[in-house]
């Protein structure tokens, strides 16, 4: 097969601000996979958690050195190749690139969607939650409403952990309530709380209705997760705690969901994994992002039906998504019935 590299570069409409800092606009890669006159495409987007940051330029470089590597494989020897990528430790990022492109080739060569090869029922697909990054209460507001002004919103989702600490994410999703009194809520820390503050931002999040809580913690904190859910009267889910299967046993007798991202499991296919592992511990799952195109949030949204609560939603706040895929119908993102993943470049249309 021949494998086709190159960068694209996307801005947001509003920055977002977490815990660990603010994203404007990120560099992605496209990998393009080619046999047999059919096309298949990747994408791999930066992120960064902890000690294991997966920049453009890191992506970019490893994924060029593997070019003559994959380039003697076929894409229907999907096992071989994750074997292979697994022995060299191929970032997470640039193995989601490669996994996605190989499904997408597999649905074309067989013309048919993704989620029909593998059995789904699309009326299973819950609303998306639409992200609030960390602000003035003003500007959450504002934001809020932007997003009604785009799309259904049916379940929102705030960035909390800010530095002025939790006074200043009370204010806010306080401002939040006052708009929008019975919209389903969900919180997202990104590991900004001290254990301490997680407890007491807990009860206090109960009362406001806030479905559950992700990512309380730092990483490196993840050993006090058990007592942290002992405490608290809602739901922790985590997100930089776990990127594969390999992380579930270890989690789940000490959380209620984990947040599955394409570029942290490293593919559609551990993401399958993954889910099934999660399901067995009984724990719920939630669909994830980075700084994705349309590209990689429609290869998720093929596996939606299996998931619980869905935040994928970063490619709505791009104002120059070079794809087009996956569509919003009743605040749900749906995938179509093209074959593969159903995404086309938007120059083309």
């Amino acid at each position: 097969m021949k494998l086709i590299v190159q960068t694209f570069t996307v801005h947001k409409k509003f920055a977002l601000q977490i815990s660990r800092g603010t994203t404007a606009q990120s560099t992605n890669i496209w990998l393009r996979i080619q046999q047999d006159n059919i096309e298949g495409w990747g994408e791999a987007s930066p992120f960064s958690i902890d000690n294991r940051p997966q920049n453009t330029s890191a992506l970019m470089s490893q994924l060029e050195q593997l070019i003559p590597l994959l380039e003697t494989f076929h894409p229907l020897q999907r096992q071989e190749i994750r074997e292979k990528l697994d022995k060299l430790k191929v970032l997470s990022g640039i193995q989601a690139a490669v996994d996605m492109a190989l499904y997408d080739w597999l649905g074309k060569k067989a013309g048919l969607p993704l989620w029909q090869i593998w059995g789904l029922n699309c009326d299973r697909i819950v609303p998306i939650s639409v992200t609030i990054g960390i602000s003035t209460p003003e500007a959450a507001v504002t934001r809020l409403k932007d997003w009604q002004s785009t799309l259904e919103v049916k379940m929102i989702k705030l960035k909390l952990g800010n530095p002025q600490g939790i006074e200043a994410d009370k204010a806010m999703l306080t401002a939040i309530r006052q708009v929008a009194p019975k919209t389903r809520l969900m919180v997202d820390a990104n590991g900004g709380w001290s254990f301490d503050d997680a407890v007491k931002m807990s009860h206090w999040l109960a009362q406001q209705r806030v479905e559950y809580i992700e990512q309380p913690l730092p990483v490196a904190d993840d050993h006090q997760l058990a007592a942290l859910s002992d405490s608290s009267p809602l739901p922790i889910f985590v997100d930089e705690s776990c990127f594969t299967s390999a992380d579930i046993l270890r989690l789940a007798n000490s959380v209620a969901g984990i947040n599955l991202k394409i570029m942290k499991t490293g593919g559609l296919t551990e993401a399958m994994q993954a889910i099934q592992i999660a399901k067995a511990c009984n724990l719920k799952v939630m669909f994830g992002c980075y700084s994705d195109s349309s590209l990689a949030n429609t290869a998720m949204a093929h596996l939606a039906p299996w998931a619980d609560y869905l935040d994928l939603d970063s490619h709505l706040n791009l104002i120059d998504d070079p794809f087009e895929g996956a569509t919003i119908k009743s605040g749900c993102l749906l995938p179509n019935a093209q074959p593969g993943l159903g995404v086309r470049y938007s120059a083309d249309s």
